[in-house]
């Protein structure tokens, strides 16, 4: 597979079609094409975490983290949504690109079992950040990202949750490393929204799973 650079993955990402009517209670934001192709290639290049790995991406939308790791070499990609619009939208975006080492399944991440524990090597994420109708969602998905990861998860969150997130990773044990601070350009996407666009100050961060994680934990 040819090695792609940082802005040939850019350019590729930015032809991935995204949500066209998102649902708020989902906080349906998708990945930009540019923070997308950034996390992808440090995941990629130092941390050799994608190339024939086994990658699930939660929360998956409309498929732009999982159609990038693909792009990298992953031996297999699973996104995982509850919204069946999105995965719609992320199948046509499969076909497109003509991929064949990329699924997905419909389901609620906050309802998945422990027999996902241990399953895929990595998991890459954008979660929802809780911000409005969902507090402490972003927690769950970390916990069972963890979970379901055998070596790291890589995630975004607010930077402003910097300091909880610590706290909740000394809990579980789990290495946590702020690889990043990003700009998350939001775009105008519902009715409310007054701006063209606002940038949101969002961690990259890599934790390193581990499985002591219990129920009591959360």
């Amino acid at each position: 597979m040819k090695k792609l650079k940082l802005k040939e993955l850019e350019s590729c990402l930015q032809q991935v079609d995204t949500f066209e009517s998102p649902k708020l209670l989902l906080e349906q934001y998708p990945t930009r094409p540019h923070i997308a192709a950034c996390m992808l290639y440090t995941i990629h290049n130092t941390f050799d975490d994608i190339e024939n790995k086994t990658i699930a991406d939660l929360g998956c939308g409309c498929g732009m983290l999982s159609i990038g790791s693909a792009m990298l070499g992953a031996g297999f990609c699973v996104g995982l949504d509850i919204d069946a619009d999105a995965l719609e939208i992320f199948n046509s975006n499969i076909e497109d690109f003509e991929l064949t080492n990329v699924n997905m399944v419909q389901c609620d991440i906050c309802s998945l079992s422990d027999s996902m524990s241990d399953t895929f090597d990595t998991v890459i994420m954008n979660p929802p950040f809780g911000t409005k109708h969902n507090k402490g969602i972003d927690m769950i998905f970390l916990k069972t990202a963890l979970q379901m990861a055998k070596t790291a998860v890589y995630s975004l969150h607010k930077t402003s949750t910097r300091q909880h997130i610590r706290k909740k990773a000394a809990e579980w044990e789990v290495k946590m490393e702020v690889l990043a601070e990003l700009r998350f350009d939001l775009p105008a996407s519902y009715k409310f929204h007054k701006k063209k666009s606002v940038d949101i100050e969002v961690d990259f961060i890599r934790f390193s799973a581990k499985k002591v994680l219990t129920e009591a934990c959360l």
